[in-house]
């Protein structure tokens, strides 16, 4: 049996390091940020405790055997249900698989902080990070033909002018991911962003901004030649000038 100080030390150690993970999850917008992470991490460690040690009093030796490992797989099996519900599947577009993964790990670093295995926690937390944060920008320059981009059109208001941006998008060879329309800085003025993602979409976003300025009543069109965070496409005006950091928009 282990001491109530150790057991508050394992439990805030998987609560920390899953909040590490949870930062990165967070300051990208995603459905599963700061909270739930460092929430499945320390329930994890708290069931490893509980399986570990909750039945001490009940063992007998030759007759009671306790198998802390049940509980440990129960729970990676388990958690799957929550990586499920932060998987979207838009358009043929998949996103959210890398927080539903983050959370599986997560649960798998609550486990050893809550089995005292600090170092290959904090280790894990480490390798986690490199990945979520490093490879991102690696996985940018590869694969280009998942990028997105965000094209921002003011216009006067009228019926139509939405979808004669859809269509030529489709006729740009680009995909709209996304369609955000609200009302524009003066009266009778809309604003449209569309997020667009691509083969190519570099040039292809460019003839397709000069064809929708010639539009009627469009008054300026701008994008950014970057990758989105998920949460621009509906941003305001003071938003779009953030360099935020960003994902493709095959993932979450």
């Amino acid at each position: 049996m282990i001491s109530i100080g150790e057991e508050v030390i394992r439990l805030l150690v998987a609560a920390l390091l899953g909040s590490a993970i949870g930062l990165e999850r967070e300051r990208l917008a995603r459905g599963a940020g700061l909270r739930t992470h460092a929430l499945v991490a320390t329930a994890s460690a708290l069931v490893i405790l509980v399986s570990s040690y909750g039945f001490s009093d009940v063992i007998e030796p030759g007759r009671v055997v306790l198998d802390p490992s049940r509980v440990a797989a129960q729970v990676v099996s388990g958690i799957g249900f929550l990586g499920a519900g932060t998987i979207i599947l838009r358009k043929n577009v998949v996103r959210g698989l890398t927080t539903a993964a983050s959370i599986w790990a997560v649960a798998a670093i609550g486990l050893a902080s809550g089995a005292g295995l600090y170092s290959a926690a904090v280790a894990t937390t480490a390798i986690l990070l490199g990945i979520l944060v490093a490879l991102r920008s690696v996985e940018r320059r590869l694969f280009t033909h998942k990028r997105a981009w965000l094209l921002t059109v003011h216009a006067e208001r009228r019926p139509g002018l939405a979808a004669e941006l859809e269509e030529g998008a489709a006729a740009a060879h680009l995909e709209v991911q996304r369609l955000h329309l609200e009302s524009g800085p003066g009266p009778g003025t809309s604003t449209i962003r569309l997020e667009l993602s691509g083969s190519g979409a570099g040039g292809a976003l460019a003839h397709f901004a000069e064809q929708a300025q010639q539009l009627l009543g469009v008054r300026s069109v701008t994008y950014h030649g970057r990758q989105l965070a998920a949460h621009e496409a509906g941003a305001g005006t003071e938003e779009e000038e953030e360099q935020d950091e960003d994902e493709g928009v095959h993932e979450e």
